[in-house]
């Protein structure tokens, strides 16, 4: 899915959709972090590593589609519960924005 995501960010760029490639990008970064794995116990941010020795390097965790669903359906509902917000603030224009964000985090869901 990501490489699929990662194909629209440049349809997206290319076509001048900064809306859009903010979306994705935004979608693509959510799965980058679940994909990190947990930090050591133990180890500090500063801990010193030889240059080039590949002792900083980790493997990311591998995500199932079912966690990918549902880490689009994540983002999907804060973006709706921010639109219901903002139309509870009477911004109708950024509301319908923002649920537009969401109908496309959406339809990754359908072609998944």
């Amino acid at each position: 899915m990501k490489a699929r995501m990662r194909v629209d960010l440049r349809a997206a760029m290319k076509d001048g959709c900064g809306g859009d490639a903010r979306l994705i990008r935004s979608l693509i970064a959510a799965i980058d972090n679940a994909e990190a794995p947990p930090a050591r116990a133990g180890s500090g941010a500063a801990e010193q590593h030889r240059f080039l020795s590949g002792s900083a390097e980790v493997e990311r965790l591998s995500l199932n589609a079912d966690r990918v669903r549902a880490i689009l359906l994540a983002e999907i509902e804060d973006r709706e519960e921010a639109a219901a917000e903002m139309d509870r603030l009477d911004r109708p224009d950024r509301a319908d924005a923002i649920r537009a964000e969401a109908s496309l985090a959406a339809s990754y869901l359908s072609r998944s």
